[in-house]
């Protein structure tokens, strides 16, 4: 590991640029392996690497980079082509270059590799044809030393912007200092006037007039310097707050150059044809958004090669082109970015959404029957929801899109659904900007400010009480011919108390009250208030750790007056006031322990089948093992089981046999069954879905919590 600490910081950044560097030009290169501009950047960027390397002693890294150097150099100057093979062939050099930096800069355990240096320039050398040499350019001329590009702290920016918006604070205080000097102008002018019109003894007045004349020349003046004071603060302010926000925002390419790689890995894992589109790279967020929403981002990918984009067979004989495109685009406001995730694939199934609900116990069937198609689809959202009638490595398991939800959510965002039954689908997601400042509107109840994001604020409007209604144990109005459920904030936050409640609020059916109605996403909601006091710019204070979740609240500002304002999470507002709702009185219930369920494993491996089995123990579950499949449908018959989990390859009968015979058996139609084996292809994938199993587990990338989260959704 390298010992210094800055070259260990160093090398990390600059090795990661570099492979990244490689990885996206190698993908061109297979497209265009003529490239000459291509052939440089990469040749510039394996020497640099290699370069790097021999500084630093990481002799392994250097050979490797310096075998690419080797093989793209001879492609540069024209002695040789490098076919697709080749460049393939360099995609597993790369990563094991990514192990080794990793064990150099110590976030992996280990000291000794363990890697076998790939001989890329000798295995690439038969695939390469001899070409006829190009002619070397004139050297150009050696340029004035210039740094274009120093690096900065991210911490370092984020304190500076911090202390950008309590400045911001600050001009907003002074501010107000200059409408309290207008209003002690305007008491100093009344005297003035008093004096002069006779209301006062002619000596008393004579007297306070010499006083008065000069305090308010001064006065005058005063409020002049400071109106010329404030103007300037507020100036360089907003250049400084600007600046600095400015210095955090990243091209959405830093984002989207991690997908091409993602994208191609994939497709070719399933045996599919997919060409990703990316467009406005350009387009800049603040940096705190693109590490977010990395993640999220993998996952739609995941979710439209997995789900959305069919085979290339079905999709010739659906009259498609045989290649999916799936298409990433950024678009920005001045306050926002939107980044979409598009695919041409088969779109949403608005039927078997419905029926995974309806099984899951998600929601009745008149809840269902009164839905839009809309929000009928918005139910891919919820955790752990999946229709996929197979579970695998890369998706099924009901994690992702709830995942894509809770990010954008958490960077106050919103996330949106358009789909087409066999057109496609895509996922919007709208986020701010900057995540330093929140433009909020400020509204009181019960004697308490909070603030409301301005992004979900639509409208507000007075409401008379008499127009309020009940629908679904929930205060309703009518906006624009269509129901809004409504409520008090005070009673949404717990906070209500009558004794302090505006008199407004009484229950004069006459009576009209404010109602602030918000969106989320595709709904909207009313929250009754006793006034709106303000719509202010401020700094969003995040919550300490030991608040760390705090239902209903993102954080915390300090308004002018001093006073600490909490800002309201209005999603959790929606979700509180959907809860809100008429219900029977409870039953009592006597509580039982419940039995433990029994499991059925069958495992050839005495190594593996003990493992899984303290593993499912552990986990609360009852196991009954079998050494092969003959023995395990044996033994299913000796009592009820609540779950089969299976290897594939045994003696006597295989998993998938197993399988096969055990859904012949109409007893048996409905039990779940987990297939765990070393068979993690596409095509063994395929054979299990065939055969009927419900989820796929492979052992190479084999995870425990995979294996009980099938276990938890299926059972």
């Amino acid at each position: 590991m390298i010992e210094d600490k800055e070259l260990r910081s160093l090398f990390k950044i600059e090795s990661e640029e570099r492979l990244q560097h490689l990885d996206d030009g190698l993908l061109r290169l297979e497209k265009t392996p003529s490239d000459q501009s291509l052939l440089e950047d990469l040749f510039r960027e394996a020497h640099s690497l290699k370069g790097a390397a021999r500084m630093l002693g990481l002799a392994e890294i250097q050979t490797l980079a310096h075998q690419l150097e080797d093989a793209l150099g001879a492609a540069r100057k024209g002695e040789a082509v490098l076919p697709p093979e080749a460049v393939a062939g360099m995609y597993p050099t790369l990563e094991t270059i990514r192990r080794l930096v990793q064990m150099a800069i110590g976030e992996t355990a280990g000291t000794d590799s363990g890697v076998q240096e790939p001989e890329l320039t000798s295995a690439a050398r038969p695939w390469v044809e001899a070409i006829p040499a190009i002619p070397q350019a004139d050297v150009p001329k050696p340029q004035a030393f210039r740094i274009e590009m120093i690096r900065v702290d991210p911490k370092k920016l984020d304190a500076l912007l911090t202390q950008a918006g309590e400045l911001t604070v600050t001009k907003i205080r002074i501010a107000r200092r200059l409408t309290e000097m207008d209003e002690l102008l305007d008491y100093c002018e009344e005297w003035g006037r008093a004096v002069h019109s006779g209301q006062l003894s002619t000596n008393a007045g004579e007297r306070i007039a010499q006083r008065l004349e000069p305090l308010q020349e001064r006065l005058n003046q005063l409020r002049t310097d400071v109106y010329e004071d404030s103007a300037r603060l507020d100036f360089i302010a907003d250049q400084l707050e600007n600046g600095i926000r400015t210095l955090r925002l990243l091209p959405m390419s830093t984002l989207f150059g991690l997908f091409p790689r993602l994208v191609h890995d994939l497709a070719r894992d399933q045996h599919k044809e997919v060409e990703l589109v990316i467009e406005g790279e350009d387009a800049v967020a603040d940096k705190r958004v693109l590490e977010e929403m990395k993640d999220p981002l993998m996952h739609m990918l995941r979710n439209a090669i997995d789900h959305g984009i069919e085979a290339p067979d079905p999709r010739e004989q659906a009259g498609k082109p045989r290649a999916g495109t799936i298409r990433i685009k950024a678009s920005q406001t001045p306050a926002s970015i939107v980044i979409e995730v598009n695919d041409d694939g088969r779109g949403l199934d608005i039927e078997e959404i419905r029926r995974t609900a309806l099984k899951r116990g998600m929601h009745s069937e008149d809840e269902l029957a009164g839905m839009s198609a809309a929000q009928i689809q918005s139910l891919i959202l919820a955790p752990g929801f999946s229709t996929s009638s197979l579970i695998t490595d890369v998706s099924g398991r009901g994690v992702g899109l709830d995942v894509v939800r809770n990010n954008v959510e958490r960077l106050k965002g919103t996330l949106q659904i358009e789909s087409v039954p066999g057109k496609g689908l895509t996922l919007r997601a709208q986020l701010p900007i900057s995540l330093a400042t929140v433009r909020v509107l400020v509204a009181t109840t019960s004697g308490r400010r909070y603030a409301l994001p301005v992004e979900y604020v639509q409208f507000s409007r007075k409401v008379p009480l008499h127009e309020l209604y009940t629908m679904e144990g929930r205060q309703t109005i009518s906006i624009d011919g269509h129901p809004v459920s409504v409520a008090r904030l005070d009673e949404l936050l717990g906070m209500a108390d009558a004794g302090v409640r505006n008199p407004k609020s009484s229950r004069n059916p006459q009576t009209t009250v404010v109602c602030v109605i918000l969106g989320v996403g595709e709904d909207r909601f009313g929250l009754m208030v006793d006034e709106v006091v303000d719509e202010l710019e401020v700094v969003l204070k995040p919550q300490s750790k030991l608040l760390k979740r705090v239902r209903n609240v993102s954080g915390a500002t300090i308004l002018e007056t001093g006073e600490v304002c909490m800002v309201l999470n209005p999603h959790d507002l929606l979700k509180t006031l959907c809860k809100k709702s008429v219900s029977a009185a409870p039953v009592a219930v006597t509580k039982t322990a419940p039995a433990k369920k029994v499991l059925l494993l069958a495992e050839d491996s005495i190594t593996t089948r003990t493992q899984e089995k303290r593993i499912l123990e552990g986990a609360g579950y009852e196991v009954v093992t079998a050494v092969d499949g003959a023995d395990a449908y044996n033994k299913l018959g000796t009592r009820s089981f609540a779950a089969v989990v299976s290897d594939i390859q045994m003696p006597n009968m295989t998993g998938l046999a197993l399988t096969e015979k055990i859904r012949a058996n109409r007893k048996y139609a409905e039990l779940p069954i987990i297939l765990v084996t070393a068979l993690a292809s596409a095509e063994d994938q395929r054979r299990g879905l065939e055969a009927g199993a419900n989820a796929y587990v492979s052992k190479p990338s084999f995870d425990q919590r995979v294996l009980l989260d099938c276990l938890a959704r299926l059972i």
